[in-house]
């Protein structure tokens, strides 16, 4: 039989739904502090703009304080329906999005289908643009384009099943591996990719916990500005504005982009980054790197390597379900 056509280089993170109760507080952290575009759609909704998409970020009101929905954009049709027959014929349900859903969110058509650790995915191939002037304390803008508007880091006791979700929905490609230490105790973190951009998934390994330390279904998500300047002066703008900065900036030692990670409103961390390098299908190779920085990334308050130790030492005994989708979990996803 013909092997199935692969979607990889197709799939692009588009959207980020997140759902908070903290409207003040999310629009001086979005506009004033990170420096994106802000709308206000209705009292229960607001929206923050990186470029011409209608929307990247979009809040809702409810009581999660969580990353509850990824949007992957297609390019196509073709690859939308491949996603979608992979899903269905595994027997995992897919749920049409409401025409209120897809102005929300500013795209035309959406399905959503579940995800690990209860992340929704959802999945549409034509985002609506707008002309309105972007009113953005950035200079140089945002880095989206052909790789997508970032990435998201998660935390899982099941790695393996959750590699291997992002390997069969949307045929993601190991990148490579960083190994940490903390307090005797190794820390894989896998880090996958879905087009040119060095990741747009990266996995923390945290099996040898009882349970999953971390609340948030995503414990980082990640933008790239344009320039060091628009890097450094967010920096700044976090700082004064009061808002709780987790690492400081520092150079990562895989994809050596320059960045530093604050506290959201929400509780989880907001990485702002400068300059990672693109991934050249022709000549890469994954490979394993040990820490997570070059320099810098100095912790300057709670981080996920001080939770980790904190449960590590006062949650022993706690047990707790993680939600892989085992029928998207893959198989024969096997690494160190």
């Amino acid at each position: 039989m013909p092997s199935a056509p692969s979607v990889f280089g197709n799939v692009h993170l588009g959207y980020i739904v997140i759902e908070s109760q903290k409207f003040a507080e999310w629009r001086r952290f979005g506009k004033d502090a990170i420096g994106m575009h802000l709308d206000e759609v209705s009292p229960d909704v607001i929206r923050f703009r990186l470029d011409d998409h209608q929307a990247r970020f979009i809040i809702v009101r409810g009581p999660a304080e969580d990353v509850v929905a990824l949007g992957w954009e297609l390019d196509d049709h073709e690859s939308f329906d491949e996603i979608v027959g992979r899903v269905v014929n595994r027997g995992v349900p897919t749920v049409d999005g409401t025409d209120d859903d897809a102005a929300v969110r500013g795209v035309e058509r959406l399905i959503r289908f579940p995800g690990p650790n209860g992340l929704a995915q959802e999945i549409f191939t034509r985002a609506m643009r707008t002309d309105q002037p972007l009113a953005m304390t950035t200079r140089g803008g945002f880095v989206t384009g052909a790789s997508g508007m970032g990435h998201v880091a998660i935390t899982s006791t099941k790695p393996h099943q959750m590699r291997g979700y992002y390997n069969t929905v949307f045929d993601a490609r190991l990148t490579d591996y960083i190994d940490e230490t903390i307090n005797g105790a190794r820390l894989k973190i896998r880090f996958l990719r879905v087009n040119e951009r060095h990741h747009s998934i990266a996995i923390a390994n945290v099996r040898g916990l009882p349970v999953n330390p971390i609340r948030t279904r995503v414990q980082h998500l990640n933008i790239e500005v344009a320039t060091l300047d628009d890097m450094t002066q967010a920096y700044q703008r976090v700082k004064q504005l009061g808002f709780g900065m987790a690492l400081s900036v520092g150079q990562h030692t895989n994809d050596k982009e320059l960045s530093f990670y604050a506290l959201t409103p929400s509780g989880f961390e907001w990485e702002v980054g400068w300059n990672p390098i693109v991934v050249d299908e022709r000549t890469w190779e994954p490979s394993t790197h040990q820490g997570i920085s070059i320099w810098g990334h100095t912790p300057e308050g709670e981080t996920i390597i001080g939770k980790l130790d904190q449960f590590r030492r006062a949650a022993q005994s706690l047990r707790s379900a993680e939600d892989m989708v085992p029928a998207l979990a893959g198989v024969g996803i096997a690494d160190s």
